[in-house]
């Protein structure tokens, strides 16, 4: 399976089926990208991004699920603590400490809860945290799911900070860290290498940082 990092949160899988998850990416399109199925984890427009347009197979929290059904997507719809097999990939939703609300529906429509998701695929168990701030049950996260790969915030502000992205990657226990959700704006610069130079330093859990449309090969 190859991993890509487009940008901010949106990150495409390819394996056996071709996932994407958060389709936004700033200054470009997800238009062509040959996504499989699609991932929500909430409904701010920096994460919505393009699913509606794109048209494809959607998994998402129920709420955001309804509202993507009225656009007449075909959603799986599900929620935190649950998992559910699609096309033989398993999506587990996990809980995210953020806000969320449909933001293209207009005020008072709601995302549900933020959410990030643990996908396994072709043996290899990929954490997307989503828009998140620390939260101590990821350790639950780790023992239970056991991902290879997490996928962690680190702009601060409206995220989990590289301070607080080292304790998660402590608490998550992925081999590989790969940080996501900065340097997209000016309000969310942060320095990846930080938080790499930091836990490389201190354990034995690697961080990869990736430039937009960088790849890497994931082996189970």
């Amino acid at each position: 399976m190859q991993l890509t990092w487009l940008g901010h949160s949106c990150v495409f899988l390819s394996g056996s089926r071709k996932i994407l998850i958060d389709p936004f990416i700033e200054g470009g399109s997800a238009a062509g990208i040959p996504a499989d199925i699609v991932a929500i984890t909430h409904g701010h427009e920096d994460h919505m991004g393009e699913v509606v347009a794109l048209h494809k197979k959607t998994v998402a929290i129920t709420e955001i699920a309804r509202y993507l059904r009225s656009k007449g997507l075909a959603v799986e719809g599900m929620n935190i603590g649950g998992t559910i097999t699609v096309d033989g990939v398993s999506f587990t939703m996990t809980p995210a400490l953020h806000s969320t609300f449909i933001e293209e529906a207009g005020p008072g429509f709601s995302g549900g809860s933020a959410a990030g998701f643990v996908i396994g695929m072709d043996g290899v168990k990929v954490y997307h945290a989503g828009d998140t701030g620390l939260f101590s049950d990821m350790k639950l996260i780790g023992e239970l799911y056991h991902p290879d790969i997490a996928l962690l915030p680190i702009g601060g502000r409206y995220t989990m900070g590289v301070a607080e992205a080292m304790m998660a990657a402590n608490f998550i226990g992925a081999k590989t860290v790969i940080p996501i959700h900065y340097n997209t704006w000016d309000k969310i610069i942060a320095d990846p290498l930080t938080l790499k130079s930091a836990v490389e330093r201190t354990t034995d859990i690697r961080v990869r940082v990736l430039q937009p449309g960088e790849s890497m090969d994931l082996l189970p």
